[in-house]
């Protein structure tokens, strides 16, 4: 075990690291308990990245290490309600459904959201923000069980969007959307301007499913609909994010838990799309 104990955790874009006992590079952190925001040089201007923007591991070496150096300002108090395992999983797809979430998506109490593919890692906390603010939340998943875990946690109800009809379910069970965050785009991406109310936001920040397919252009004018692209967040939207887990005693949703040595066992499951929430690696 290294002098500076280390909890170590893997992401669908990156590697991040949480230390034990603070960062052995700044002495005004020694001793105390952080974790760290991934996202660095985010640059001036809140709405987008700069080009000196990298996420810590992606360019550089991330945190598959024993020690990794970072900037101060990249360290934040850990929330202390959370155990180690449970605070390694906040850092990237915290943030990343944060923003999407609050800061693009805008909602707010008594919002109807729908999270696209839940039982992934931004999936998982996107569901666990609106709950908390107090939105009305519906999901998709591909997966029967992942669907009853996310009504287990508080969601309204979910369909399977395997299912041909699965955007008109959706709209019978809410009526309609004020805020969808979708991670997969795709096919089924062009349904999603069907099942939104007038004035919502769509914003997504992955591809897994391919491109934006063709759309309906009229829909969208016509409802006044947005179409909002996201990426990770801001040092201020971090640090919003971890307060928001303090104020309302938010805790990540942990899958599993491996020994660094299984590390490869970790990965599979998570190309595999097997996991609900996060997958952690303890060193």
């Amino acid at each position: 075990m290294p002098a500076l104990s280390t909890l170590l955790f893997w992401d669908q874009m990156a590697r991040e690291l949480l230390p034990k006992r603070g960062s052995d590079t700044e002495k005004e952190w020694v001793g105390r308990e952080v974790i760290i925001n991934p996202g660095h040089d985010w640059g001036d201007h809140p709405e987008y990245q700069s080009k000196a923007f990298k996420i810590l591991g992606l360019p550089e070496d991330g945190t598959l290490a024993e020690y990794v150096k970072v900037k101060a300002e990249y360290l934040h108090p850990k929330p202390a309600h959370l155990t180690w395992e449970q605070a390694a999983a906040l850092p990237l797809a915290g943030l990343t459904a944060y923003r999407a979430l609050f800061t693009k998506g805008k909602a707010t109490k008594g919002d109807k959201v729908l999270v696209t593919g839940a039982g992934s890692g931004t999936g998982t906390f996107a569901l666990q923000w609106a709950l908390a603010a107090g939105c009305q939340v519906f999901v998709t998943s591909g997966s029967g069980e992942k669907i009853d875990r996310a009504k287990q946690i508080g969601a309204a109800a979910g369909v399977n969007y395997k299912a041909q009809d699965w955007a008109e379910n959706l709209q019978h069970l809410a009526g309609g959307f004020d805020v969808i965050i979708d991670s997969a785009l795709g096919e089924g991406f062009a349904k999603l301007p069907d099942i939104c109310n007038p004035g919502a936001r769509i914003v997504f920040f992955g591809g897994t499913a391919g491109n934006i397919p063709e759309l309906n252009g009229r829909k969208i004018f016509w409802k006044q609909l947005q179409i909002i692209g996201t990426t990770m967040g801001t040092n201020d939207e971090f640090k919003a994010m971890v307060e928001f887990v303090n104020k309302h005693q938010v805790v990540p949703v942990v899958d599993e838990v491996f020994p660094f040595t299984d590390a490869e066992k970790a990965i599979h499951k998570m190309a595999n799309s097997s996991q609900f929430g996060k997958i952690v690696l303890t060193a």
